[in-house]
């Protein structure tokens, strides 16, 4: 979390460093040509930035599908929320042996849900890649015209 704010208050200062810098670099071509380059620098900047976070997304997302989180509610929790009737439809009078079997398949449908979970971020993170990429490649093809 410290990092993503020292990024978010150092980053428009970088942004703005560079503005200033890039204008009076190209002072003597004039004030529209200079807008047009600004412009597409800026859009490349973004676009760079979205692809890159889809990316990490992606791989953390990965991260958690190869090896999941381990928390699961233990055998004695699950015993004791059941017996006190915690768990909504428990029975009050149920086996050992059929209580084990209720909390294997708790256990089974939470790495389910986890996987699930991970599959879904792996999707949403691929549309932070497969938007704005060819508007990164669009850009880029402008920026290398207008250098030319």
């Amino acid at each position: 979390m410290l990092v993503f704010s020292l990024l978010f208050t150092f980053m428009p200062v970088v942004v703005l460093i560079f503005i200033v810098a890039f204008a009076v670099k190209n002072k003597e071509q004039g004030g529209e040509k200079v807008v047009r380059h600004l412009y597409t620098y800026l859009v490349l900047f973004a676009t760079l930035m979205m692809v890159i976070g889809g990316g990490v997304s992606i791989f953390m997302a990965a991260a958690d599908l190869a090896s999941p989180t381990g928390y699961y509610q233990s055998y004695t929790d699950y015993k004791q929320n059941t017996l006190v009737g915690k768990i909504e439809g428990s029975k009050t009078e149920i086996s050992e042996e059929e209580m084990r079997s209720n909390y294997e398949v708790y256990v089974k449908e939470e790495q389910k849900r986890e996987k699930d979970r991970s599959i879904n971020q792996i999707i949403k993170s691929l549309g932070f890649i497969v938007i704005p990429l060819p508007v990164f490649l669009y850009f880029n093809r402008i920026r290398k015209q207008q250098s030319e």
